[in-house]
């Protein structure tokens, strides 16, 4: 009967040690997840505070409007699939998203908006690095256009009226 009293306990104390080290591992795994999840949004915050742009010559000709944005933040600005453009119309009171298409050959059509360089951008073809210049045209849809917003990958957005 003693041996089974002992065989009964140990079997209870390995199922302990198992369920202890079952616990303790789903504990550091939550921790180096939320940890690990903390420093992105640190990061992510770290970009945004170091993004900023400005918008200049915003006009309004033939074929749209044209304008240009001159970065003056610390961090590139490279994804422009993922910036939005708002135009502000005044005879309907609403704001209008366009939709970027690249500058590939050919004239994209009403609704969209596409970038041109402005300048010599060897270095980082493509991005808008600090200090850089980059031109924006919109084929507008809106009858009377007066503002234009741009707003960026990571929420930071700058406007400017039209003239």
């Amino acid at each position: 009967m003693a041996v089974a009293d002992l065989i009964g306990a140990a079997v209870g104390v390995i199922l302990l040690v198992i369920v202890a080290y079952l616990l303790v591992g789903s504990v550091i795994s939550t921790a180096q997840i939320v940890s690990n999840a903390q420093k992105s949004a640190t990061l992510l915050e770290e970009n945004q505070l170091k993004t900023d742009f400005t918008i200049s010559q915003a006009e309004v000709n033939s074929t749209g409007i044209n304008c240009t944005i001159t970065n003056t933040g610390n961090e590139p600005i490279s994804d422009f699939t993922q910036m939005d453009i708002y135009i502000y119309d005044s005879s309907t009171g609403n704001y209008q998203m366009y939709t970027y298409v690249s500058s590939t050959p050919g004239t994209p059509g009403p609704g969209t908006w596409t970038t041109y360089t402005t300048g010599n951008n060897f270095i980082h073809p493509g991005e808008l690095d600090p200090g850089d210049t980059l031109g924006i045209l919109v084929w507008a849809t809106d009858p009377s256009p007066v503002r234009i917003q741009i707003t960026t990958a990571n929420a930071v957005s700058a406007s400017a009226p039209l003239t």
